[in-house]
């Protein structure tokens, strides 16, 4: 019997789409710090994510939009610390249901110079700060009682 992919097949054109994204983190003076970065579009506060890679795992897939999109690099940590919902562009036509599966990243470099810097903030905020700066709920309590200790 083969293995079960890590996301869930897409239902049609606008059925359930699954991406993998990143909770980069640091530890400063003994606190955790998390890197939040803007949508290109909304400029709202949203972790790094994207959509599966060919020949990626999931966690590998989340360290590359890490990179593209906060110039983050460090070691992921192949385990699944939550998974949150949202709909990617609502207003339109073109609104996809997604899933995000959450991989923590240990930051240790970041860049000044990344693929998409021009089109994106970033921001190092405590996980309690993250929570009360993202929109999703569901992300929100994730990056609330994040602790990589327990990872």
């Amino acid at each position: 019997m083969s293995p079960q992919p890590l996301y869930l097949p897409a239902e049609g054109k606008r059925g359930i789409r699954t991406q993998f994204g990143a909770i980069c983190y640091r530890v400063v003076n003994a606190r955790v710090q998390v890197l939040l970065v803007t949508t290109r579009r909304s400029g709202r506060w949203i972790v790094p994510k994207g959509w599966p890679m060919d020949g990626q795992t999931a966690g590998e897939a989340a360290a590359i939009e890490a990179w593209e999109e906060a110039g983050a690099k460090g070691k992921v940590k192949e385990f699944c610390v939550g998974v949150y919902s949202y709909t990617k562009d609502p207003d339109t036509k073109a609104a996809l249901p997604c899933i995000v599966a959450l991989y923590p990243i240990k930051v240790k470099k970041l860049a000044k110079e990344y693929p998409e810097r021009k089109s994106r903030k970033r921001k190092w905020v405590s996980p309690k700060k993250a929570a009360k700066l993202v929109k999703e709920p569901e992300l929100a309590a994730i990056l609330k009682r994040f602790n990589p200790k327990i990872y």
